[in-house]
């Protein structure tokens, strides 16, 4: 309980620190306090001792004291104890690292999702019904008791049994051939970002980032004090040709379905990004993130896969066939650099947990992830069949969709809806229940010389995480919203109109 003391604790010291420990917010909102009974035993002292000084906090407002229950933190003392937090926090600047000052320039923001919505378009989002429960957890069982020789510190790379079954599964199912030594298993992608970003970036260095793009790469590549260079894509990906002027130490990209626009990169392209890393001597960061979900073509082979590709690191996950939740994912590095992977990644927290890695190796041994990877695909590609219905249903003509031949998203731009009505239409979105997420922002603002933005609205729409009916009542609500929208617009006009008439 955090008392300090020197002999008996009487009923006024549980009180200063219980209110202390309030106003800090030690406790959350509605926090239970232990009961009377608990605490004086904990504390050595007597019952009635413990229950003075809860007596004297509920007069004072701290707690709240019902019959039979435990002792509550009251909401509004919360409230101020976190008021009094934030002004602190805002009249005291951290003393930071050159790294702590260049993530406080460019923080990424992490915003809770709302949980009261009709449907919420957010990507990345997987619906808990595709979760494979009883595989999972008979996967987790058989890991969990599976003896082990000792209690200890693993190898960082990753366990063993599991880098074998990816090993088999990469090469089954993506083509990608590697020894199980280039295998370096990480708590999800983003560490595997952070990884790569650590051992190849300096911070005179530049990396090369698609525009629009993956902004959380964008974030750990430019938190080592590189410099990015936005490179356009188009409806094919990376526009390779722009590569010829550009000297960088690092190139990240998404060429299997480019996020978020959805591009595959024809296999032209994929040559001429391997020769310009031949040419110099840089590395190429192939985030497969979803190419599990292919509906209407046939994949593409890897760039790992590729002849010359002596310079890719290929990253992939299962956050989008399991679960974002359950942090695991994946590198394939290039034999030299297996060593360092590893040193980086001791460093970091040793190794990643081992009952997850076990479960999934179990899983992929027996064949039941790539049944249930089956089984997602065929629920996803129904989701994204209802919204492009739905979509198609609502606008018609009025709007364009992109790639649609993949993924767990797709990017619908509005043709009649210009750039400027974007904030309108999502907080108009919001109050009827709908949740929709811009393009805008995944452009970088900053390139000199670069094409206009988008002119007219775009949104990022991801559907994994609904079920058909939320996605057509959702599609229904969002076309409301956008007529209220150029309806105001409408009024507008003819206002500016007429008064320009008189």
């Amino acid at each position: 309980m955090g008392f300090q003391h020197h002999g008996r604790i009487g009923s006024r010291q549980i009180y200063e620190t219980l209110r202390d420990q309030i106003l800090e917010s030690v406790y959350g909102t509605d926090g239970l306090l232990p009961s009377s009974r608990a605490l004086a035993g904990e504390l050595g002292v007597s019952r009635s001792t413990v229950t003075v000084a809860y007596e004297q906090l509920a007069a004072e407002g701290f707690i709240e004291i019902r019959h039979g229950a435990r002792p509550r933190v009251a909401r509004a003392i919360v409230d101020q104890g976190r008021e009094r937090a934030s002004s602190r926090a805002a009249t005291r600047k951290a003393r930071l690292s050159k790294f702590g000052e260049r993530l406080r320039q460019d923080l990424p923001r992490w915003i809770e999702p709302p949980r009261d919505l009709v449907a919420n378009f957010r990507y990345g989002d997987l619906s808990p019904s595709d979760f494979p429960v009883l595989a999972w957890k008979k996967a987790m069982v058989a890991a969990m008791t599976r003896k082990p020789e000792r209690l200890a510190y693993d190898d960082p790379c990753g366990a063993l049994r599991l880098r074998t079954a990816l090993q088999a599964y990469l090469w089954r199912s993506r083509s990608v051939r590697c020894d199980v030594d280039q295998i370096v298993v990480v708590n999800g992608s983003q560490q595997g970002l952070d990884i790569c970003a650590r051992l190849l970036l300096d911070d005179a260095d530049r990396f090369i980032m698609e525009d629009p793009g993956y902004l959380m790469a964008r974030h750990t590549f430019a938190a080592t004090g590189a410099t990015v260079v936005p490179i356009p894509v188009d409806r094919d990906g990376l526009e390779t040709e722009r590569l010829d002027t550009v000297k960088a130490r690092l190139a990240y990209v998404t060429p299997s379905h480019q996020y978020p626009l959805g591009g595959v990169l024809p296999i032209g392209r994929r040559h001429q990004l391997l020769a310009w890393a031949r040419k110099c001597d840089a590395y190429v960061i192939e985030d497969d993130y979803d190419s599990e979900y292919r509906y209407d073509t046939k994949p593409v082979p890897p760039l790992h896969a590729l002849e010359g590709s002596d310079n890719v690191v290929y990253l992939g996950t299962v956050s989008k066939t399991l679960s974002p939740t359950l942090r695991i994912g994946y590198l394939v590095v290039p034999p030299g650099l297996r060593s360092m992977f590893g040193a980086a990644k001791q460093i970091m927290d040793r190794h990643t947990p081992l009952a997850g890695q076990g479960a999934l190796a179990s899983m992929l041994e027996s064949g039941a992830y790539d049944s249930h990877v089956k089984r997602v695909r065929r629920r996803n590609a129904e989701r994204q069949r209802a919204l492009l219905d739905a979509l198609r249903h609502r606008f018609a003509d009025r709007i364009r969709i992109d790639g649609a031949d993949a993924g767990l998203h797709v990017v619908v731009w509005f043709a009649d809806l210009p750039q400027e009505a974007e904030e309108a239409l999502i907080r108009s979105a919001r109050s009827k229940g709908v949740g929709v997420y811009p393009v805008s922002v995944l452009y970088d603002r900053r390139r000199a010389g670069r094409r206009p933005r988008p002119q007219t609205v775009g949104l990022v729409m991801g559907f994994s995480a609904l079920e058909t009916k939320q996605i057509e009542r959702g599609c229904k609500l969002l076309a409301q919203a956008i007529d209220e929208i150029r309806g105001r617009r409408t009024g507008l006009e003819k206002n500016e109109k007429t008064g320009s008439s008189t």
